[in-house]
């Protein structure tokens, strides 16, 4: 059982990793964690998008880590959104790209769905790695809303912070 996780394991990460060298861009390099006062103003961004447009949805900051920093559940937010927001976060910070990467290589279908067996992967759009001067410092993942408007909430995010 160990032996196959790992052999899933190595063959996603072997398609992800060709698939990004197939992209123009090489995914940032790990940089010192976010700072609280960094992750408040991302969930200020977050949460302002989302209420401005009357979205519920649960926000979840990561570290470069992985480790949780900030978590907000809206009102009138599915409980089961929770759990969603951090796994599209984490999945940004782990694989350094945004969650709509694995997403665009499912809808491709074929060898791609292989994909579904990375541990760990979302394949969901709505988590995107926070970079700060070149540095993948954390992630943020929405969910509550359809993927693209979560994806849309957690740049406004991203955006406050510049």
């Amino acid at each position: 059982m160990k032996i196959t996780r790992l052999l899933s394991l190595a063959l996603g990460a072997a398609l992800l990793f060709t698939a990004a060298s197939a992209s123009a861009q090489a995914p940032p390099p790990y940089g010192a964690p976010i700072t609280l006062e960094q992750a408040k103003k991302v969930m200020a961004g977050a949460e302002a998008e989302a209420k401005k447009n009357n979205w519920p949805v649960a926000i979840a900051i990561l570290d470069s880590g992985g480790q949780l920093v900030m978590l907000q559940r809206l009102d009138n937010t599915q409980w089961g959104s929770v759990d969603v927001a951090k796994d599209k976060a984490r999945s940004a910070v782990a694989f350094r790209r945004p969650t709509k990467a694995f997403q665009d290589l499912i809808a491709q279908g074929g060898a791609n769905l292989r994909l579904l067996n990375v541990s760990g992967a979302s394949m969901l759009e709505g988590g995107t790695p926070i970079v700060v001067d070149g540095k993948l410092i954390g992630g943020i993942g929405v969910s509550g809303v359809t993927s693209q408007q979560d994806a849309q909430t957690g740049q406004a995010g991203i955006d406050a912070l510049k």
